[in-house]
Formats: C-alpha cells, sequence, structure tokens
C-alpha cells in the first residue's frame, strides 16, 4: 500500500475510478495529497500522470452532513459563479454516492496563483508594496462584486431564504452552540441577548460567504485575485455580515489586537489598505449604508467563536484529518472572540 492509498478520508481505488470515469482528460494512475490548513471540510489536491491536476472536496472525518458539509451545495454555488465577476474555481463534478468514498465529496479545477496565509507568505509572494496595495483592493472590489450579483440571474434565487438573515443566523447558531460546546460559557448566552435586542434591519440580500477572508482566495503574483475558495458557508442574506467578517481578519501591522486567529493575517504585513480605507472602498463600490458595522463585527465574533467551539470539538475527538494543533490555543481563542464580540456592542452604546 503506497502513501496515497492510505490517506485518511480518501479510498484511493473507487474514488480514482469514479474520477476517471467523470472527468475528462487525466491520465491514470492519481494521486492524492491533503492540503494543510482546512479546519473543516478536507481539501485534497488530486494529480494525474500527465501533469493535470485538480482539488478534491469532502466532509470532515465522521461528519453526519448538515449545510456547513454540504458538498451539492458548494459545488452548486461555484457552478452558478462560473463566468460571473467573481472568480471561483471550475466546477468538475460531484459526486453524491456514498458508495464511492463513505461520504459525498466533489471535484473542482485549481486556480492560478496562491493562498497568502500569513505575513511571512506576503513577504514571499508580494515583495512588492503595490502588489499587496492591489490584492487588498481586490479582495474588496470582489467581495462587493459578489454582494451585487443578481441572484436570480444565476441560478441561486431559491437557494436560501432572502430576508430575516439576522433572526435566521441568531436562531441556528444558538442551537449549533448547545451542540458544539465543550463548556460553560456564560459570557456566549450574554452576547445573544444583547445581539437580539441590538439587531438592525436588513437593508440589502446577496450571496453571503460567511468565510470571506485573505486565507480563503487565491491571488497571482501581481496582486490578482484568481479564486474565492471555501464556500462551506455561504447563503442568502445580509451582505454586511461579509464585510464585518473581514473586517474581523484585517489586522494592521500596528495593531495590539489578541491573536484569535490559526495564524496571524496577512495584512500585519505593511502595504495593505487600512480597515478605514477597506470600509471606505466597499461603501463606495456597493452604496451600502456600513455606519452600523460595529453591530456585524460583534455578530462574527460571537458566530465565528461557536464555529471555533465546534472545530475544538472535532480535534479533541479525533475527527479532523491533520490533528497538529495547539489545542490551548483552540480553547483560549473562543473566550477571547467573546471578548472581542463585547467590546463591538459597547461601542454601539
Amino acid at each position: 500500500m503506497s502513501d496515497t492509498d492510505a490517506l485518511p478520508g480518501i479510498d484511493h481505488a473507487p474514488v480514482e475510478a469514479w474520477i476517471t470515469a467523470h472527468v475528462a482528460g487525466l491520465t491514470p494512475p492519481l494521486k492524492f495529497s491533503l492540503i494543510s490548513g482546512g479546519h473543516s471540510n478536507i481539501t485534497y489536491f488530486v494529480d494525474d500522470s500527465a501533469g493535470w491536476g485538480a482539488v478534491l472536496r469532502r466532509p470532515p472525518l465522521g461528519s453526519k452532513g448538515g449545510n456547513a458539509h454540504n458538498m451539492a451545495r458548494e459545488y452548486m454555488v461555484i457552478a452558478a459563479l462560473a463566468g460571473s465577476p467573481v472568480p471561483v474555481p471550475a466546477a468538475l463534478a460531484l459526486c453524491e454516492d456514498e458508495a464511492v468514498n463513505g461520504s459525498p465529496f466533489y471535484v473542482m479545477g485549481r486556480c492560478a496563483g496562491r493562498v497568502v496565509e500569513n505575513p511571512e507568505t506576503v513577504a514571499e509572494f508580494f515583495p512588492s508594496l503595490s502588489s499587496r496595495r492591489r490584492a487588498g483592493e481586490q479582495i474588496v472590489d470582489v467581495m462587493a462584486a459578489m454582494h451585487m450579483v443578481d441572484i436570480d440571474s444565476v441560478g441561486l434565487g431559491d437557494a436560501a431564504r432572502r430576508e430575516g438573515f439576522l433572526d435566521r443566523q441568531l436562531k441556528r447558531l444558538t442551537g449549533v452552540w448547545e451542540q458544539n460546546k465543550t463548556r460553560e460559557l456564560p459570557v456566549m448566552e450574554t452576547l445573544r441577548e444583547r445581539l437580539v435586542a441590538l439587531k438592525p434591519e436588513q437593508l440589502a440580500t446577496g450571496i453571503v460567504h460567511s468565510d470571506y477572508r485573505m486565507g480563503n482566495v487565491m491571488f497571482t503574483a501581481d496582486g490578482t485575485l484568481s479564486g474565492v475558495l471555501d464556500w462551506e458557508l455561504w447563503t442568502l442574506g445580509d451582505p454586511l455580515a461579509d464585510l464585518a467578517f473581514l473586517l474581523n481578519n484585517w489586522d494592521e501591522p500596528d495593531d495590539d489586537a489578541p491573536q484569535v486567529l490559526m495564524q496571524l493575517p496577512p495584512t500585519r504585513a505593511p502595504g495593505f489598505p487600512t480597515r478605514a480605507e477597506v470600509l471606505a472602498r466597499y461603501a463606495a463600490a456597493t452604496g451600502f449604508d456600513v455606519s452600523g458595522i460595529e453591530y456585524y463585527r460583534a455578530f462574527q465574533h460571537w458566530k465565528i467563536a461557536i464555529i471555533a467551539e465546534g472545530v475544538k470539538r472535532r480535534y479533541e475527538q479525533g475527527n479532523m484529518a491533520n490533528q497538529d494543533v495547539d489545542f490551548e490555543h483552540l480553547s483560549n481563542r473562543v473566550v477571547t472572540m467573546a471578548e472581542l464580540a463585547t467590546a463591538h456592542l459597547d461601542r454601539l452604546g
């Protein structure tokens, strides 16, 4: 048995046979390799013997499904956005037959360039300040374009409810917290109550990626955004939720903010736009009123704290393909994100 045969989450022989039958232009045998960095759905490179390459996505090991691990739903959105102003990988094939690999999976094309995960990769891939500036502007412009997509014209208008986004999210996430929590954290309930009481009206409806940040997009070396990745949490709803999430992941070089992410954001490196510039550029591109962004930033910290608790739980249960992780950081960041959410709500008065 080779290393690729033993790769967790891939039953090599039937998966290779299925891909060979459903994706044209490849030359078996296929090699599968785990792409590091994912903390939910698992992602693998697929390479054939003639230099063809693709990417395979599957749910976490031990997953029982649900929207966040719904392969058909991910596949639907990247297929729908093909040819739109939002660059996405090519949708190549979707396998919903669990007999093939124990769970559904899909195969997509690769995008040019690379993911820029942290300040070290910024220094390597974007040595010039001009390429960093362009990358920062591109991620804002593509997000604005995503939020302005006509959801009916691309066939996504019935993919989820359009209105009542925050109501739906607050109700659903309260249940998710009850499922995910590994300990009692009263601050999480206090935050829920304040978020319900202070909830603003939804001013627009669009595609909400729900995990839109530099670590989930690909860039070419000149700073052009070549692909938006990791659509597992996408829905229809309030676009300001994505804007707030991006801002929460947009550290500046001189920030003294606590480290709540798995690694430092790329924007810790010099040369990127400031958060104020991100906010202004997005508002100019969309025409949306962004004056209530503090609420959405608080909501996103609370939401990601809930998701982070779920990631912690899955790692502790051994259900992630890569177990090389700082468990103490997984625990502490949930509490810190709750504290950050509280600070944003306090600014609302």
